[in-house]
Order: C-alpha cells, then sequence, then structure tokens
C-alpha cells in the first residue's frame, strides 16, 4: 500500500506520532501527501525545519506539503507563510483523520493550552522498526526557564493504564520484543488520574500484565519525580532495561536555579548512586544545555566534570538557543561562539565517557536486539554490529570482542 511521505523532527515522541499521522493520513486517502512533523526544542530545531521543508519541496515537486508538530504549533503563520508549504496543522489536529482530511482549510490550529485529554490511538506496528513507542502521556506543567514545549504540547494529560496496556499487549502480539514508554513528561504520569498512579505502578502492570514483552524501555525521565516504585521495579524486574536518560540539563546548582529545574546536583547524584545500588549494571545517559544564559567557565567546568564523576555515557548536548517568550530569552546571553565552544568540549566529554565503557564492555556477554541483519542494541542500549546476519527482531546472546568510541562489535552465540 502507498503511503504519505512522513518525515520526522525531534524527539521519541515525535516518532510516535508520525506513525499515528501516517496511518491516519493512508485512512484519509492522503497516500501523495510529504508531512514535516516538526521540532521546536531550540531556534536550531526552527531552523532546521525551515531548511527540511524547503528541500522536501524540490525533492517533491507538485506533492502536497503538510508542516505539523511542535513548530507549527507555535508559529502556524509563519510556516503557512513559506511559499513551499501547502497546509499547517496544530499538535492536534495532525492526529484528527478528519483534520488531515480537511483540504479545504489551510491553517488548523487550535489552542492547545485548553486541551485536557489525550487521544488514543493503537498502532500494530512502525514501519522499518524492531521496537515500539507507546505513548502513556502527553504535555507539562512545569515551567523551566528555557522551556517552550508546554506551550506546543499543552498541559499535562495521562492515557488510562488499562489502554496502554493493550496497546503493549497489541505490539507484542505483531512480534515486537522491545517497547518504549514515551510522552513529554511521563515522570507525571497519572498526576492528572484517579488515584494518581505512578510511573512505576505503570511500567509493573505492563509487566505482570504482558508477560510475552521481553523488554520495557523508558525515554528520558526527571530527576526530580522518579517514584519509588520505579526503583523497586528496577531492582526485581530484568525486564526493566538499566538503561535510564535523565534530563539534567547542567549540574551546577546555581544555573539548576535560574533554570528553575526541581533537582539539584546533590539530588541527582543521588538518584544515580541508588539505581546502581539496586542494579549495579544500570547505565546512564543525559541530557545537557551548554552556554545557558549567565553560565560562567566555573559553572560549566562543574557540569563538565559530572559526565565523569557520575559516569554518564550517552550524552544529548545542545548549545543553549533562546525561545522567544521565555524567561531565559531575557537573560545576560553567554555568546554565542562560547556557547558552541562549550557543547563541542561537553560532546567531546561524553565521547570519551562513551569510548571507555564500550571498552569496558569487551569480552563480556550482552543480549542484542537485532534491527536489520548485522546491527543491534544491547539491553544498555550500546549499538552492536554483528559479525554474521540475524534476522531483525531476534533478541540473541552476543560475544563482545571490540568496541571503538561509537559501537561495539560482537559475535552471536550459537
Amino acid at each position: 500500500m502507498t503511503t504519505p511521505h512522513v518525515v520526522t523532527l525531534g524527539c521519541r515522541l515525535n516518532a510516535f506520532e508520525s506513525e499515528v499521522i501516517r496511518s491516519e493520513a493512508t485512512a484519509a486517502g492522503m497516500t501523495d501527501a510529504v508531512i514535516v512533523n516538526t521540532c521546536a526544542v531550540t531556534g536550531e530545531a526552527v531552523r532546521q525545519a525551515r531548511q527540511t521543508i524547503r528541500r522536501l519541496r524540490r525533492d517533491h515537486p507538485g506533492r502536497p506539503l503538510v508542516v505539523t508538530g511542535c513548530a507549527a504549533q507555535l508559529d502556524s503563520q509563519a510556516f503557512a507563510a513559506m511559499p513551499e508549504v501547502d497546509r499547517v496543522l496544530g499538535n492536534t489536529e495532525k492526529l484528527d483523520r478528519r483534520r488531515l482530511a480537511d483540504t479545504e482549510s489551510p491553517v488548523q490550529v487550535s489552542d492547545i493550552m485548553g486541551v485536557r485529554e489525550t487521544a488514543s490511538h493503537l498502532l500494530a506496528g512502525f514501519e522499518g522498526r524492531t521496537r515500539a513507542f507507546v505513548e502513556i502521556q502527553q504535555g507539562c506543567d512545569h515551567r523551566c526557564t528555557f522551556c517552550i514545549i508546554p506551550f506546543a504540547r499543552g498541559p499535562n494529560r495521562s492515557l488510562p493504564p488499562d489502554r496502554i496496556v493493550e496497546r503493549v499487549r497489541a505490539l507484542v502480539e505483531n512480534g515486537y520484543a522491545e517497547v518504549v514508554l514515551t510522552g513529554v513528561d511521563v515522570c507525571s504520569y497519572g498526576a492528572d488520574a484517579p488515584g494518581a498512579p505512578r510511573l512505576g505502578d505503570l511500567a509493573r502492570h505492563i509487566l505482570d500484565d504482558v508477560p510475552e514483552l521481553r523488554r520495557l524501555r523508558l525515554t528520558t525521565i526527571d530527576p526530580a519525580a522518579i517514584d519509588d516504585n520505579l526503583f523497586r521495579l528496577l531492582a526485581e524486574e530484568p525486564r526493566l532495561m538499566a538503561h535510564l536518560h535523565l534530563s539534567l540539563q547542567a549540574m551546577d546548582d546555581g544555573v539548576l536555579k535560574r533554570m528553575r529545574r526541581r533537582h539539584s546536583r546533590a539530588d541527582a547524584e543521588t538518584v544515580i548512586a541508588r539505581a546502581r545500588r539496586l542494579r549495579p549494571e544500570t547505565v546512564f545517559g543525559a541530557d545537557l544545555i551548554a552556554g545557558f544564559p549567565t553560565e560562567t567557565d566555573e559553572q560549566f567546568a562543574t557540569t563538565l566534570s559530572a559526565v565523569d564523576d557520575l559516569g554518564l555515557v550517552y550524552l544529548h548536548v545542545f548549545p543553549y538557543s533562546p525561545r522567544p517568550g521565555t524567561p531565559a530569552a531575557r537573560m545576560s546571553q553567554v555568546p554565542g561562539p562560547m556557547r558552541k565552544e562549550r557543547a563541542a568540549r561537553l560532546r567531546a566529554g561524553g565521547e570519551s565517557a562513551r569510548r571507555s565503557y564500550f571498552t569496558s564492555r569487551v569480552g563480556f556477554e550482552t543480549d542484542v536486539l537485532v534491527e536489520d541483519g548485522r546491527t543491534g542494541r544491547g539491553s544498555d542500549y550500546a549499538p552492536v554490529s554483528l559479525d554474521r546476519d540475524v534476522p531483525p527482531g531476534a533478541i540473541i546472546r552476543t560475544r563482545v570482542t571490540g568496541a571503538d568510541a561509537d559501537q561495539l562489535f560482537g559475535t552471536p552465540a550459537g
């Protein structure tokens, strides 16, 4: 079946939603459409969205081009004014088959701050993937000074646990061995629901009710809001992957306070130490912002040192990018070249840490989820290059024979 050409920019939640868009747009008969699901986490992300739109118009002349996602939600008129763009849809409208099919309205973007429910979409599979994403919540009620995303995604709203379990069960029945729980602020899951269930409660519910699920992984989590049940599950349930990616953003207390984050450096250190005590093999990643307004050399050095001090293996580094309408955009700015230089130093520190960790895995065995015959991901999320073909979707015990800064090399057992 011919399907729309959907281009995903940004986060794992966007990746999930792009699959919904593909399914709904196909059902709406939009098989010739080109749909760009944009990101707005930084100013650079918006610039890249515009660049992508122009390239897609050159590559697909004559096909209807639809722009949606967070950047479109925040500035619909700017995208509608681009000559390459035919239609603009907001974050609510992009998942609605009727809105997708409504070609009479070139701009459809509602006030997302008034949304109080999240539509439930059940997907049977994910195009070209061996792992699946399941949305558990939408939106965010926090107001970090650098972040525009709450205004693109709306307030926190959670999906019912039984509906999430139903999704997971359907994906497992369709051959998926790994499911990733995703959302905008997953540690706020359940805060708006009866009985206020937490993320740990939901994860246990999934693993108990879908015993055939072999791997459950979490998207980025907030170190200020990890509940006790999630820690207990980490200790007791090997099917919950011992790979935690933390939304740290910085590791200097002064910078964290200006960011209006809810954790301190000591809080992050406690979370990491507790997880490692419960499950020693736990591997950590982190989101970090370089060159936040007013950040001094000494404060940056504190964040840089945390990469080694805390053993952070997977870094997502962003040079600070001012977003109009956020408090941080009005603060005293670090010069652009300095932001880029600090980001480069963080990335270099992350590469060194990753190489050291990967090297330490040589000689050990790991379970690899095979993605395309000769590549896959270990339970610790390490990319693994195999020395022979294995059917995609299989989880196979693999001996690690070598490593570089980017991946492990392994020989499947048997």
